[in-house]
């Protein structure tokens, strides 16, 4: 009796944990989301095979697609402070990719191949022309592999601190999926989530990493990216995805293989940054590449006119 009793006491008591965790989860979410600062009125939808896309479209001239970092606190608010300038000389596209922004986030495994198709289709369905790219971080060896399987669709490229040559050619380890499993737990995984996207941590990212002066980093800048971490039906899953290298791709082949005219700006302040645009320029002798000084891995927010004149020049 008495054990039965306890069985029955700690049964409770983790039903009432369980749902005190759900309730506080619920509430973190309400809380980040509630300034709508990402909602746009120019915003339009792409009806992709796994989930609607947000992008917009401003402007008018040659196409231009801006395709953000890929993090979980990333979305198309990254090239807010350049969109209107560049809609004078171009027709600019900016897409939240499939799990970010204010794009759907279903509940699946985010892998390389699943952007590079995502990518493809978005220039082939809602703009319809060669486009010139521009991508952050990340993104860039989705870009990369996209052009190199469909160089019909792209037209010059740009990436602004790209990820090491290294860094993309990691793959899932042994524990990768266990460590997905846990992520992706409904109560404990969504807590963990929360704690690495809390508005601390964010902070004290985009005042370290993300930007070289940590004084520029505004409130607003901070919300928004808050927002963009909770928002939809299941943001955690492209933060597994990235985390446990999902996403990640050897490109190196592919590096070799496209011919198309690409630019690299790096942060100057972002340690080895030299070192890291000179390495892809040992496995495609075409690319250029300049550093902004004072800047980490977004100038577009951080020195916006630098980048813009960076821009201009090579895209003219």
């Amino acid at each position: 009796m008495k054990t039965r009793n306890k069985l029955l006491t700690l049964l409770v008591l983790s039903a009432g944990t369980a749902a005190a965790t759900a309730l506080v989860n619920q509430c973190i979410k309400i809380a980040a989301t509630s300034k709508n600062l990402l909602n746009q009125a120019e915003s339009l939808c792409f009806k992709w095979r796994l989930g609607t896309i947000h992008y917009t479209k401003s402007g008018n001239g040659r196409p231009l697609l801006l395709i953000h970092d890929l993090t979980p606190a990333s979305s198309s608010y990254e090239w807010s402070h350049i969109q209107e300038k560049l809609s004078e000389n171009y027709t600019v596209y900016t897409i939240d990719l499939l799990g970010c922004g204010q794009s759907e986030k279903p509940n699946l495994t985010y892998t390389n191949y699943l952007y590079v198709q995502l990518i493809s289709d978005f220039i082939q369905s809602e703009i319809g022309h060669r486009t010139d790219v521009i991508a952050t971080g990340a993104s860039a060896s989705l870009v990369i592999m996209a052009c190199s399987n469909r160089s019909e669709l792209f037209d010059r490229l740009m990436f602004i601190n790209p990820d090491s040559i290294l860094s993309n050619s990691q793959v899932p380890g042994r524990n990768a999926k266990l460590y997905k499993i846990i992520l992706d737990l409904p109560i404990l995984g969504t807590l963990l989530y929360h704690i690495a996207v809390s508005r601390k941590s964010l902070s004290e990212k985009l005042r370290t990493e993300y930007f070289y002066n940590p004084y520029l980093v505004s409130g607003s800048t901070i919300d928004a990216y808050l927002e963009a971490a909770h928002l939809g039906e299941s943001p955690k899953s492209v933060y597994s995805s990235v985390q446990c290298c999902y996403t990640k791709c050897n490109i190196t082949n592919a590096l070799k293989k496209i011919d198309n005219s690409i630019s690299m700006i790096g942060g100057g302040a972002i340690e080895f940054m030299d070192e890291r645009l000179s390495e892809y320029q040992d496995y495609n002798s075409a690319i250029e590449y300049s550093l902004i000084p004072n800047t980490k891995q977004l100038p577009q927010l951080e020195k916006p006119a630098e980048l813009l004149k960076s821009i201009q020049t090579y895209f003219s």
